[in-house]
């Protein structure tokens, strides 16, 4: 008899976009009209530039929490799905903390929690899509380049030394962490730092690297707004390619299996058996992952999550769509529909139909009407009929750049 799968949930994603700082250096270099404002509140590109880092991470969360009490802060982010700003600390730490504690919080606290300066408004979605792949395997992760330029140590205007600058790296945000271990470390310790990353190393905790961007620029004085408005309008005047349409088919078929609970589009379904399988075997989302795949021409579900490989037994399939999910964000492509058929004789599906559409809606970030689940039954004929198994069928359309080849 197979073992019950254990039940996983959907890691759920937090930022905290901090925005407390006033950027001395900023304002040392300002006019004392810019020097009267905080630099994330100036307009860049016809907006705050904390604005534009809140657009930057809202499709790559579910909770965005900005922490700050400037009363520009509620103006720059009106209109946007965030939370209710919390006041920051007087240094960058307590700020973090602040918002670390108003997350755990929340009725539902996440798993994976974002941390990221709001006066960095040019943030590569790429580039936070790397960070969160890199969190399924890391604790802590940040974005970061390596240092090119020769560095010197200077004392009274002389140079004292030469620094090698081999395995130097600049880090940038957002940084990602666990959300339960960086928040017990801020708990336990109030020693000031420059970054998170480097509370997790102070304690031991290895945090890896993943690349960074060279326009994710940090604003942090006057001349910066320039390099950033050069960088936003160099990518408005870049010939946007045209996106093409893409279709994907995907077929499936599980067994039915004594001792399983039965998932079918991520929704447990009341019935006497459940379906075989590696993971949890839910038919239907691993056949709209094949559709997805085959859509992006990435393969299909066993090339992404080998059933050779231990760490996927048992696996909550969500996680599957959640990477197809992401994967067609990666591309800069959105998915316009997805239209799935259950194949069975029981159970019924109807009365289950609106909640996978949302729940298969909420793992790809999409609205519920751009998903279709449906059943049919196969008239009492072969393995369906005899209800010895399910199967699944699925057809996804989505729009992807033309990459000109």
């Amino acid at each position: 008899m197979d073992a019950t799968p254990s039940p996983i949930k959907r890691k759920r994603v937090a930022a905290l976009l901090l925005a407390a700082g006033r950027g001395r250096r900023f304002s040392a270099g300002a006019t004392e009209e810019q020097a009267a404002i905080s630099k994330q509140f100036h307009l860049l590109a016809g907006q705050p530039v904390i604005r534009h880092a809140a657009l930057a991470l809202l499709p790559h969360v579910d909770y965005l929490q900005p922490v700050g009490s400037d009363p520009l802060l509620p103006q720059a982010l009106a209109g946007l799905d965030v939370l209710s700003p919390v006041p920051g600390g007087a240094e960058r730490h307590d700020s973090v903390r602040a918002g670390l504690e108003a997350l755990a919080a929340l009725p539902t606290p996440p798993d994976i929690v974002l941390v990221h300066d709001g006066a960095r408004p040019y943030v590569p979605a790429a580039l936070i899509t790397r960070v969160l792949e890199a969190l399924k395997h890391h604790e802590g992760v940040i974005p970061a380049l390596p240092v090119s330029d020769t560095l010197k140590k200077v004392k009274d205007g002389i140079i004292t030394d030469t620094v090698p600058r081999d395995g130097l790296w600049r880090a940038q945000t957002p940084q990602g962490f666990s959300f339960p271990l960086l928040y017990a470390l801020h708990t336990r310790h109030r020693t000031a730092l420059t970054d998170d990353a480097g509370l997790l190393e102070a304690a031991g905790h290895p945090v890896a690297i993943v690349m960074g961007a060279e326009d994710n620029i940090k604003l942090t004085v006057t001349e910066d707004l320039m390099r950033l408005e050069r960088a936003m309008q160099s990518q408005e005047n870049q010939p946007t390619p045209p996106l093409l349409p893409r279709v994907g088919l995907g077929y499936d078929v599980h067994a039915f299996a004594e001792g399983r609970k039965l998932i079918l589009c991520g929704i447990e379904i009341p019935h006497e058996k459940g379906l075989a399988g590696h993971s949890d075997a839910d038919v239907g989302i691993h056949t709209l992952c094949d559709a997805i795949y085959g859509a992006l021409n990435e393969g299909d579900i066993g090339r992404h999550f080998p059933p050779t490989d231990e760490k996927w037994r048992d696996m909550d399939s969500a996680r599957f769509l959640i990477h197809a999910g992401e994967l067609i964000r990666s591309k800069g492509g959105i998915l316009v529909n997805a239209d799935l058929t259950i194949i069975c004789e029981r159970p019924k599906i109807g009365p289950h139909a609106q909640a996978m559409c949302a729940r298969l809606a909420e793992l790809l970030k999409v609205h519920p009407s751009r998903i279709s689940v449906k059943a049919t039954t196969s008239e009492r004929l072969g393995f369906t009929g005899r209800e010895e198994g399910i199967a699944a069928t699925a057809a996804v359309s989505v729009m992807v750049p033309d990459s000109g080849v």
